[in-house]
């Protein structure tokens, strides 16, 4: 097993280059996946053997002299909410145990036809609703850096399969920073692309006007390899932005004359102070590189979590209403009529996280309080947009830190759902604006990683992707 694994791009260039192949990178990947998922449980499912079949084949096809891939022999491993035939989406829930969708997700096709290897499906909070993979039905993943601590959610297991290097590449979903704050707490790269740069066609809907699906990697240069593959107009999605895939910047130096914007408000009170130190010494980076950080104001952004509760807990609601026990999952019969058959499917396949966030839902949603609840968020949502608007014509990307803390103990939030709904203060925001955010780690908090989040303009993802390039490598 090796002790270093191979990150994307090195991945395919090893295997061209003839130092290894496809089967015999793969099999690495297994023997780590074998060795560490017992203790961190990121995989509740391994397609062993389908992806030896898969890395034999691109193999034979490398020798035979078919051109390779942008991403060939690269492992892959899939959050369990993204559909993908033959594999078990079951989305952390009893209701959807043992599921196989009956198609692909588009953004998975991409992966598949640029040579990836998929592995797996890992972990989740249950239909995505949670920051710490605890709401998950089946197990909940461990942070590499200390197994008693939280890995952050919804994609944890996505998360820990990259940073433990059980794969070099994962796919999450970020509704509200469900890649961004897993990726920070575990020490890796998580990427929100823009609101439909990424096709959302075979993912399953948490908020519809939210869900971005995103990948993790170990450094930004992988995450612009992904990028390329899975980004560009789909016809299957009608949120789809029509754009050409996203190619990255060129250049590896500096960010000379850019100006950074630092937002006043994410560095007021609250932040654990060893955290603060490090966000303090990556500014410092960021003006060796030759930016200038100046101060600006997002004046709204108090109001981003309950605004994004609202929303995100209404869609959810709406989506979530076609697991009924007819169509989807588990059925549990119950009494002689179908109502009653619903009821029980629902009350045994949901957990507790889910019917909290459908109640709230179903209740801004209904007669008489929709105009009161409903609306006057999506008002408040077009005011957090406009004043990250504002605030970009100072400048290039914006800083924050991705979390308020590093990542704490597993059971530490349970109990207290206002608590753990505050892990995503730093991150809702960009999904409310629809706009690009990249977290990178910057440094350590009490021994464990610390992540800085940079946001961009709407369709700025390739601006914002450099800028994260810039400060990975100037720490290397």
């Amino acid at each position: 097993m090796s002790a270093a694994p191979l990150g994307v791009e090195a991945t395919r260039a090893a295997i061209l280059a003839g130092s290894t192949s496809a089967e015999a990178n793969l099999r690495e990947c297994l023997a780590r996946i074998e060795a560490l998922n017992p203790k961190l449980k990121a995989f509740h499912c391994i397609a062993a053997q389908a992806s030896l079949a898969r890395a034999k084949e691109l193999d034979a096809r490398w020798k035979s002299g078919a051109e390779p891939g942008a991403l060939h022999g690269v492992p892959v491993a899939l959050k369990s909410n993204l559909c993908a035939s033959g594999h078990e989406t079951n989305c952390g829930s009893r209701l959807l145990a043992g599921w196989q969708a009956p198609y692909t997700a588009r953004a998975v096709e991409r992966l598949l036809e640029a040579g990836a290897i998929l592995v797996g499906m890992t972990h989740m909070d249950e239909f995505g609703f949670g920051s710490s993979g605890e709401n998950s039905a089946f197990a909940t993943p461990r942070n590499p850096h200390d197994p008693e601590r939280t890995a952050g959610g919804s994609s944890s297991g996505s998360a820990v399969a990259v940073a433990s290097g059980m794969v070099p590449l994962a796919l999450g979903s970020d509704t509200g920073g469900s890649v961004r704050q897993p990726a920070a707490l575990c020490g890796i790269a998580g990427f929100k692309p823009s609101y439909g740069r990424i096709p959302r066609h075979g993912l399953v809907a948490f908020g519809s006007s939210l869900d971005c699906i995103s990948p993790f990697a170990r450094s930004v240069g992988d995450l612009e390899c992904a990028m390329e593959v899975l980004s560009g107009h789909d016809a299957c999605d009608a949120t789809s932005i029509e754009e050409p895939p996203l190619l990255r910047i060129a250049g590896d130096g500096g960010l000379e004359g850019w100006r950074i914007g630092v937002p006043r408000e994410c560095f007021e009170a609250g932040l654990d102070a060893e955290l603060r130190a490090a966000l303090e010494a990556a500014l410092r980076r960021l003006e060796q590189l030759g930016a200038q950080c100046v101060e600006v104001s997002l004046p709204h952004l108090g109001h981003a979590i309950a605004t994004y509760y609202i929303i995100a807990c209404a869609e959810a609601s709406s989506n979530l209403a076609r697991f009924d026990g007819v169509r989807y999952g588990v059925r549990h019969a119950a009494g002689s009529s179908l109502a009653a058959m619903m009821s029980a499917t629902r009350e045994r396949g949901f957990g507790t996280e889910v019917k909290r966030r459908v109640l709230l839902g179903t209740f801004v949603l209904s007669a008489g309080y929709h105009e009161a609840w409903y609306q006057r968020a999506q008002r408040v949502r077009a005011l957090i947009a406009r004043d990250f608007e504002q605030a970009f014509e100072h400048c290039e990307v914006l800083v924050t830190p991705t979390t308020p803390t590093a990542a704490f103990r597993i059971g530490e939030r349970s109990s207290d759902p206002l608590a753990m709904y505050l892990s995503d203060v730093l991150t809702v925001p960009a999904n409310l604006a629809g706009i690009p955010a990249l977290s990178v780690d910057c440094g350590r908090a009490r021994g464990l990683p610390v992540g800085l989040q940079i946001l961009g303009p709407v369709r700025a993802d390739a601006r914002v992707l450099r800028a994260g390039r810039a400060f990975e490598r100037s720490g290397a």
